[in-house]
């Protein structure tokens, strides 16, 4: 069984985030024993984004997560540094990984430039993952952005190599939808960090299929404990308010998959747009943006490539052993098992 085609609307030539010209992702992963985890870096640009800044927007659906850079992305709209995802207890690590790296280009932040603002978002791959290893390293994060690639490895590669969706393997997904705004066409692409969800719960295309899986092989169901983190990138030109409203709408993606954004799960969604660059010093922005009674095939596209994302991650992930003999099985191996 293929992974189903979500909504009615058309997908890029890669059906991933990269459909968006210039968005590439690298992963690093780290695959030894009780060690299943990674980092994985989405870049806007393949520029200094730094000095060529993006309008970029995050809604916090349910905090329980430990990211860094948050805060002043939402009080400046502005993305100056790649994504990064990783571990929970990798992010300080990494936040040191994103600030050096930056200092390559711009030797003057933090003197006679201001200090960067570093992204680092995470999820908690513990079940698999010995956390307490401490294993993802700052040249880690370096391998990452030196696998910058368009074509988008998915399932359990990179950050997503210890995540669990739905009791079963979770990690990395991609898509992306097209659609027609006036006489334009813009781009919506999708990317996530799956680790998220009771099986019970799991929609797939509409479909229960999470029952059918938990009455056939029934188990225990813990408390929601998981989260995801939801990227999306449009070449559509949105200011950082717009790119919010976006972003939201990842929510809707989300839930239609099973999740009620359950106590234990931090969900966040962020949005950029690549259509226009803030330069670093600016004196003066002149955007061109869309208006906003345009907006709604975006929202739908937003939603549909979420819902994608997540499905794809499931689909292309494989059942990962880790830490104390855990096991996460993959979907596909669990979908052999059903009766005809």
């Amino acid at each position: 069984m293929d992974a189903p085609h979500i909504g009615r609307l058309a997908a890029g030539p890669r059906n991933s985030i990269a459909d968006v010209e210039g968005v590439t992702v690298g992963h690093c992963t780290l695959d030894d024993g009780p060690v299943q985890t990674g980092v994985t870096v989405v870049s806007p640009h393949g520029g200094n984004l730094f000095a060529h800044k993006l309008p970029a927007a995050a809604v916090v659906i349910n905090g329980f997560g430990k990211s860094a850079g948050l805060m002043q992305l939402e009080e400046l709209g502005t993305l100056e540094t790649p994504i990064a995802l990783t571990n929970t207890f990798a992010v300080g690590t990494i936040v040191t990984a994103q600030i050096r790296h930056a200092l390559q280009a711009n030797p003057e932040i933090g003197r006679s430039q201001p200090t960067i603002n570093p992204l680092v978002m995470e999820c908690n791959d513990g079940y698999l993952n010995d956390l307490h290893a401490f294993a993802v390293q700052e040249a880690h994060f370096r391998q990452a952005l030196a696998a910058l690639s368009a074509d988008v490895p998915q399932g359990a590669v990179g950050a997503g190599r210890g995540m669990s969706s739905f009791g079963m393997k979770g990690g990395i997904g991609s898509a992306s939808r097209i659609v027609a705004v006036g006489d334009n066409a813009f781009t919506v692409g999708a990317l996530v960090l799956s680790n998220f969800g009771r099986l019970p719960d799991l929609i797939l295309d509409g479909q229960p299929l999470g029952r059918a899986l938990a009455v056939a092989e029934p188990a225990e169901q813990a408390p929601e404990k998981g989260s995801i983190i939801m990227l999306l990138a449009t070449d559509a030109p949105l200011d950082a308010r717009q790119l919010k409203r976006l972003a939201t709408r990842a929510g809707a993606g989300l839930a239609r998959t099973g999740s009620v954004y359950g106590h234990g799960s931090g969900d966040i969604a962020l949005a950029f747009s690549t259509a226009q660059q803030i330069e670093a010093g600016s004196e003066c922005l002149n955007m061109a943006l869309l208006p906003d009674q345009l907006l709604d095939p975006l929202f739908h596209a937003a939603a549909d490539s979420v819902e994608q994302a997540i499905v794809n991650a499931l689909f292309a992930a494989k059942t990962v052993r880790g830490r104390d003999g855990h096991v996460r099985e993959c979907l596909r191996e669990r979908l052999a098992r059903l009766p005809s």
